[in-house]
């Protein structure tokens, strides 16, 4: 039942409480780009849902099998070179950024292929947008917010199974495509409205984006009173924590803008002093 507990909590957050455009900011270009029109805005969702949940597939299994200290396949690898304890504590979550990347322009690349065998007008509306899709940071933070979850905790018991990052991979895709799509049907009826000069175009649509943002920050708590309604109707205490004022399992926003070369853990600055 915690673990039931725990999916649904990663759900609602990466969807609704800690969405990943209007809350952590990232993904922004397609979010602006391809907001236009509502089909194409579904679009875009659902591709980027598809390479989002495949990268996380990705990312959980080179984060586990090859990247983190006493990972089977480096260790095996390391024990030709090295003596076994040695090669058990190899840390190669350095190359993350890399092997991430790598990892998510092949799924692109899987997913061009396919739009464009099976659905040629859908892919043709994409344009220039669809390879964009590797460069779509809303995807990497995904990857390296489940690489904080599986190489950033102190006790292995408390990190990620692949369940876990598949959720929060899936429903932040869901989440990007709710926000884009609100936005896409927000922009086709501002074409009808009488909009200043100076605002037209890109201030509008920023100035969209920013009340959206706001009308979101509505969910904050949403995790936690769900918390509370599930722990009366299963076990008395959940073993797991949420940050204060913070969606659940999600890194601050603060320690993202701290160092793009840290690992961005989750909780609180309280959780982890």
């Amino acid at each position: 039942m915690n673990y039931l507990i725990d999916i649904m909590l990663i759900a609602v957050s990466a969807a609704l409480i800690n969405n990943f455009v209007l809350y952590y900011f990232v993904g922004i270009c397609p979010f602006i780009g391809v907001s236009r029109q509502i089909d194409m805005a579904v679009g875009m969702g659902l591709a980027v849902t598809f390479v989002i949940s495949i990268a996380a597939f990705l990312s959980w299994t080179i984060t586990t099998m090859v990247l983190i200290p006493g990972a089977p396949l480096t260790t095996w690898i390391g024990g030709f070179f090295m003596p076994p304890d040695s090669a058990a504590r190899i840390d190669l979550t350095i190359l993350s950024y890399i092997v991430y990347i790598f990892a998510i322009s092949s799924s692109v690349q899987f997913v061009e292929m396919y739009v464009r065998k099976f659905f040629p007008a859908l892919y043709k509306s994409f344009g220039v947008f669809l390879p964009l899709i590797t460069t779509n940071c809303a995807i990497l933070f995904a990857c390296l917010t489940i690489m904080s979850h599986v190489a950033g905790v102190d006790n292995p018991a408390d990190a990620w199974d692949l369940g876990r990052s598949l959720t929060l991979a899936f429903f932040g895709g869901i989440g990007f495509t709710i926000a884009i799509v609100i936005m896409a049907g927000i922009r086709e009826e501002l074409d009808f409205c009488d909009i200043p000069e100076a605002l037209k175009g890109a201030a509008i649509t920023l100035i969209v984006a920013g009340i959206l943002s706001m009308a979101f920050m509505g969910f904050t708590g949403v995790d936690t009173g769900l918390k509370k309604a599930l722990k009366k109707n299963s076990v008395k205490q959940v073993s797991l924590k949420s940050g204060p004022n913070n969606g659940y399992f999600l890194p601050d926003r603060q320690d993202i803008a701290a160092d793009t070369l840290n690992i961005c853990l989750p909780g609180s600055r309280e959780e982890l002093s």
